[in-house]
């Protein structure tokens, strides 16, 4: 039977995505669930080594390993390693290729598309649940036409989304609203709530507006989780290397 699938999307980069998968992941692992990771594309230096020599993300490594499982290069099939000002080098399937620009990389957008959704297929077939990760923001709308990561790959396996927002950075219910708002009819559909990440300070403070906010888009927000400073995970995406 083909595995349900849960997204994880954010407002934007660095809002603690990749945490929150893993600790999702976690979670349904100690359930009983075969549960694996998602990311269908990644930017980083650093990669993962896996034991048949693939490159892969870190995160999706660490992820991997919440769900009590050994990384596999299906759980983050494209990796893009910065070489240089609008340059990245293109890992694809673990095998690392040649550098590329962005206009370069985007011309084969076809094949790319049909690479990521073959691993997910592949990853649903061995598992139970696949908990989806997407980058930066759903919301990018200069880059819609040459989404990999993020709503497109929610529609290619019918993924119910979750928008997480840092709270930390400040502005957590504008940066929300606007991501929202940002969205197709049939994306909005798709997502189910919002969590607010790197919240610390006095919970009864925030209230008012979580109330405030599930008026205006009506969707609930599912959750509050607090900032936990001890928690790392490898820096990704979060400084793009290309200049659009």
């Amino acid at each position: 039977m083909t595995a349900k699938t849960l997204m994880i999307q954010g407002t934007g980069s660095d809002v603690g995505k990749s945490i929150l998968t893993a600790a999702i992941c976690r979670y349904f692992y100690k359930a009983g669930y075969k549960v694996a990771p998602f990311k269908a594309q990644n930017m980083a230096l650093n990669s993962f080594v896996t034991v048949q020599g693939h490159e892969m993300g870190r995160a999706q490594a660490f992820q991997a390993e919440a769900c009590g499982i050994k990384p596999d290069v299906l759980m983050n099939p494209i990796l893009l390693k910065p070489s240089g000002d609008n340059n990245s080098q293109v890992i694809l399937m673990g095998k690392p290729g040649e550098s590329r620009n962005a206009k370069n990389y985007y011309a084969q957008h076809e094949k790319h598309k049909e690479v990521v959704v073959g691993a997910l297929w592949q990853l649903r077939e061995k598992f139970d649940l696949v908990i989806i990760e997407g980058a930066g923001s759903p919301a990018e709308i200069n880059l819609k036409k040459t989404d990999l990561v993020n709503m497109f790959i929610a529609e290619q396996s019918d993924s119910p989304v979750i928008i997480v927002g840092d709270i930390d950075r400040g502005g957590v219910f504008a940066w929300m609203k606007g991501t929202y708002d940002l969205l197709t009819p049939s994306e909005k559909n798709r997502v189910k709530g919002f969590i607010i990440n790197k919240f610390r300070g006095d919970i009864d403070l925030l209230k008012p507006g979580v109330k405030l906010f599930e008026d205006m888009v009506s969707k609930p927000v599912l959750g509050v989780t607090p900032y936990a400073k001890n928690l790392v995970v490898d820096e990704e995406d979060s400084i793009p290397q290309w200049n659009y």
